[in-house]
């Protein structure tokens, strides 16, 4: 890495034009202007920030990266930890579960020796389009099976501080892709609180799951089954505390992409309309509450959260909100099931919560319009660009769901509706209009390389979900109407474009939800290779078939990662296979 006297002679100062992609992350992640100082550039340093200020020029290792290096090195310890026969030749460290292990095998370290390590076929499914097949067939992961487990008291299951320290630093990097919203310092701080003072075990055990898997193949993943029956053991407990909801609505939305992640769309879906039906319950769509004596019913009981303390924990609260929604949204096209957060028109289920802004904005006392009158038909009815906020990559990735789901949900009504075909047509016009105005606001794919991680990696998702939206409102119509055909795979050729900007690194950060936008990519193509390798007189398919093979690159690339996706590499697979 170049040194900081270097830089000051190739720079006249803080005002100087720096080569593109010089920038500090920090200042790209702003859009600040930034004079390439090191080890802290000017605006790093004058926002009292100098030691955030990173650079990644190729030449030397980021935060990242040495954060990752820690991770390997700190699992190094937890093998040692799990192997008494292994012994380091510098320390030697006690094992932190010996107080719950039963035997002292490493095969069951951290685990009660009933759970089954390596999971057996995952539940049946009966969703269609879902996997048939065993998913050890189709990836190298399968996730644990519980097969009885002893019920073991929270307090015995609490790994020690300096093990939940680590599993959280694993967790942290991955957050964005599993849509966690709670503030990171509270949660850091947590851990050394007084027990009562702690986040509740569903949702630090729902967070040690995730970090085990995220730490496949390594010697935490064994660990997974002890994390996942903890969190779902203390479930039970947690919804006994009202002012544990939100853990509990955390710890549901992160179960629930488990298991999707998994191919255990049963459970999944159970969770995931779990979280949804407490977000509503509580009143999280709304921010305020109004006591309806309807008919003379009065309610058994009240469902509301105390005010918030501060506009952190407010926004920790729009944010769960938004996660719930965004799971229930996407994963209810996935499956081809009813939504569980209704959004009806001037009504008590109405979405009137603002968007979701930035944590660091809820830190710095920055709170949107909490009055927020019917935000996501605002958006739908191309309104969105009037409303205050709603630029934040949390705020696109919830409006990019919105209209997945609305794509669908339109396309799958037009024959239950034919007496008012016009309204709909014209509604159907709208929404493609709004698709299409939504995805002008977004980076532009050719300009993703140059945003830093975290945002290239939500805007890849972003992008593809957009165009699964369009494809979702004219697939259907794709066979007889030449200009929904052409539509359906202009969408689908433009989530091959995504596709060629991700790198290997990058489908470590991805977001599993994307498998299923792919698919239906892949089917759109498909159809046109259909069409042109049936067509007289023959016409080449070579180009649709490239394209269809780089969506199957990306789906075993990421099913390596996530087993549902394996299964979706070899249906497509099966596309370029057929003749």
């Amino acid at each position: 890495m170049a040194e900081k006297g270097s830089v000051a002679n190739s720079s006249s100062g803080p005002n100087a034009t720096l080569q593109r992609g010089k920038a500090c992350l920090r200042c790209r992640k702003r859009k600040m202007r930034c004079d390439g100082m090191k080890p802290a550039c000017h605006q790093c340093i004058r926002a009292k920030k100098g030691d955030q200020c990173e650079y990644d020029d190729g030449k030397g290792k980021t935060r990242t990266q040495l954060l990752r290096e820690n991770i390997a090195r700190l699992e190094q310890r937890i093998r040692e930890l799990e192997d008494p026969e292994y012994t380091s030749p510098s320390v030697t460290l006690f094992d932190p579960h010996s107080q719950y292990s039963g035997s002292s095998s490493s095969s069951s370290a951290g685990s009660p020796s009933a759970i089954s390590l390596t999971s057996p076929s995952p539940y049946p499914i009966d969703v269609a389009g879902s996997p048939q097949a065993t998913w050890g067939q189709l990836s190298r992961y399968s996730s644990p099976t519980l097969t009885g487990e002893t019920a073991y008291s929270s307090e015995e299951r609490a790994p020690p501080l300096e093990l939940a320290q680590l599993l959280l630093e694993i967790f942290l990097p991955h957050r964005h892709q599993v849509g966690f919203g709670l503030n990171v310092d509270r949660l850091r701080q947590s851990l050394t609180l007084p027990r009562s003072e702690q986040h509740h075990p569903v949702l630090m055990n729902s967070i040690y799951l995730w970090s085990c898997f995220f730490s496949r193949p390594g010697p935490l993943s064994q660990h997974e089954s002890h994390y996942l029956s903890g969190a779902l053991e203390s479930m039970g407990d947690a919804l006994k505390n009202s002012s544990k909801v939100l853990d509990v609505i955390q710890a549901s939305c992160l179960l629930s992409i488990y298991f999707f992640a998994n191919g255990r769309l049963l459970e999944g879906t159970y969770h995931a309309s779990a979280a949804a039906s407490l977000t509503v319950q509580w009143g999280l769509h709304k921010l305020s509450h109004q006591q309806l004596n309807v008919g003379g019913w009065e309610p058994l009981c009240l469902f509301q959260l105390d005010p918030a303390r501060d506009t952190v924990e407010e926004g920790e609260r729009i944010l769960t909100f938004w996660q719930a929604f965004d799971l229930d949204r996407c994963w209810s096209v996935a499956l081809q099931r009813p939504v569980a957060i209704h959004d009806e028109r001037d009504s008590c289920n109405s979405v009137n919560v603002p968007w979701p802004q930035t944590m660091e904005e809820y830190a710095s006392g920055q709170l949107d319009d909490r009055q927020s009158i019917q935000t996501v038909r605002t958006f739908l009815e191309g309104q969105g660009l009037n409303m205050i906020g709603g630029f934040t990559l949390r705020a696109l990735r919830v409006k990019s769901s919105a209209l997945l789901q609305s794509a669908n949900q339109l396309s799958l009504n037009w024959n239950l509706r034919l007496s008012d075909s016009h309204a709909l047509g014209d509604e159907f016009l709208a929404l493609e209009h709004t698709i299409s105005r939504f995805l002008t606001t977004l980076i532009p794919v050719h300009q993703l390389d140059g945003t830093i991680p975290d945002e290239k990696h939500a805007l890849i998702v972003i992008h593809t979900i957009a165009h699964a939206a369009m494809i979702h409102l004219h697939y259907r119509f794709a066979p007889e109407d030449p200009l929904s055909h052409e539509k359906c795979l202009r969408a689908a050729s433009a989530c091959v474009t995504v596709i060629k900007h991700i790198s290997e690194t990058d489908f470590d950060f991805l977001d599993p939800i994307i498998g299923p936008c792919w698919m239906a990519a892949a089917n759109a193509l498909n159809s046109e290779k259909t069409r042109l390798e049936t067509s007289w007189p023959l016409q080449s398919s070579a180009e649709v078939r490239n394209e269809i093979g780089l969506i199957q690159y990306a789906m075993s690339n990421l099913g390596a990662r996530f087993p549902l996706l394996g299964y979706q590499a070899a249906e497509v697979q099966k596309m370029l296979s057929s003749i």
